[in-house]
């Protein structure tokens, strides 16, 4: 595939797109100064609806109504979104999802729950591969309830599987804690195989779903899937610092015992008592303050996500990433870059990460230029691909301007900028 035949196929993806209209609801999908923005994976585009929602709601609702809007909407709205989400993206059915918190705290309280709901057993399983605040929550965690964390090494294109899992847990192990997506790698992990293996061994599952969620189709309920939780600031579009949610299956709240206590996961908040009773239901795992106005952008997302369908934006998604290998593959491989990620595409989420050694002083660069990946140690970018706003020119626009950097390098600065994958596009 030359330069110019990346951009022309781009073209004509972009052309057969079902769902490329839906880029104009986002906002600067327009703008110049970005000509590719492949970050959404970390930090998804704002809707043009967010912006008019949240200025409504300042002044209709926050300020129209005031504290009335507690009693009129506001108290419930954590769990009517959380139900939202969990229908739409997740296979739950009502009552087992509600936003709240932040990932880190979702993750450690329910982490914390296992662990309580399995006494007498002393490991908790986790892969070493796992994103930071996964592995640092249970070494925390361990640490106060003198347990001993078992780690899985995985391949390091790859994750988790089935036959790792089962080599790890035993009689002792009470939790184990997973992504759906690896952060790195994109590797799918086979949740459902993964879970029963767990189960079989007495354990529970936390499934973290930050890299999966409004990407790739989730069936928590079938899956048999003890515990999850997520960001919603990807593929969610909820915006820097979102509020992250959580499911707790319907056979585990009512001895759910978390570990944050606060009024408004007790059972009567507004009875002020003195003495802490926990609520039924999904609403026993809330802390404090529902964040009213941090839920607004997710809705929004969450919403368009239920008129598209996560069928067609798995399918999309899947798309984007087998472009972006062929791409890899013909402009950037001989130059050595390396792909980090599954080649099979039912087998990786919704980015792509290559590597190379250059590509740490690379990004800097790029983000000048208006091309927007992100890097990942030890030497990798990543290609996020957010399936709704994600255009297939911006995928050859980014290898190209990759491309270009590595052929400077190889032949000095006299090499014209634009490798040939980005010139003439127009």
């Amino acid at each position: 595939m030359t330069g110019f035949d990346l951009l022309t196929r781009a073209a004509d993806l972009d052309a057969a797109d079902p769902l490329g209209p839906h880029r104009a609801l986002f906002l600067g999908t327009n703008d110049d100064a970005v000509l590719s923005y492949l970050d959404g994976n970390s930090l998804g585009r704002p809707l043009t609806a967010t912006m008019d929602g949240l200025a409504s709601f300042v002044r209709d609702q926050w300020g129209g109504r005031l504290i009335r809007g507690w009693d009129e909407g506001w108290l419930g709205q954590a769990e009517r979104i959380g139900d939202q989400l969990g229908r739409v993206a997740l296979g739950a059915a009502a009552g087992q999802c509600v936003v709240a918190d932040s990932t880190s705290v979702l993750l450690y309280k329910l982490a914390r729950a296992a662990v309580a709901a399995r006494p007498g057993r002393t490991e908790i399983v986790i892969d070493r591969d796992n994103f930071p605040t996964d592995r640092f929550i249970v070494e925390g965690i361990a640490r106060e309830r003198g347990l001993t964390l078992r780690w899985i090494d995985v391949a390091y294109d790859g994750g988790a599987t089935p036959a790792d899992v089962a080599a790890a847990v035993g009689p002792d192990t009470a939790l184990v804690l997973l992504s759906h997506v690896a952060y790195r790698s994109g590797f799918i992990a086979d949740v459902p195989a993964i879970t029963g293996i767990a189960h079989d061994a007495g354990a529970l599952v936390l499934w973290d779903l930050s890299h999966s969620v409004g990407s790739v189709p989730a069936d928590l309920d079938a899956w048999d899937v003890d515990f999850a939780a997520g960001c919603s600031y990807k593929y969610l579009n909820g915006g820097p610092g979102a509020p992250a949610w959580a499911y707790v299956a319907e056979r585990h709240l009512p001895t759910l015992d978390q570990p944050i206590l606060g009024w408004l996961g007790s059972a009567d908040p507004f009875a002020m008592g003195a003495a802490y009773q926990p609520a039924d239901g999904i609403r026993r795992l809330v802390s404090g303050t529902p964040p009213i106005v941090g839920m607004l952008p997710m809705q929004d997302m969450i919403t368009l996500i239920e008129e598209v369908g996560m069928p067609a934006v798995r399918a999309k998604s899947e798309d984007l990433t087998a472009f972006a290998v062929d791409a890899v593959d013909a402009v950037l491989a001989p130059y050595g870059v390396v792909l980090a990620s599954p080649r099979a595409a039912q087998d990786r989420g919704g980015h792509i990460t290559v590597d190379h050694p250059a590509f740490a002083g690379m990004v800097p660069e790029l983000w000048q230029d208006g091309v927007i990946p992100d890097y990942r140690n030890p030497n990798g970018i990543r290609l996020g691909l957010s399936p709704l706003s994600t255009s297939f020119r911006e995928v050859a626009l980014a290898v190209g301007a990759i491309a270009a950097r590595l052929e400077q390098a190889a032949h000095g600065a006299g090499a014209d900028r634009l490798h040939p994958a980005a010139r003439g596009a127009g």
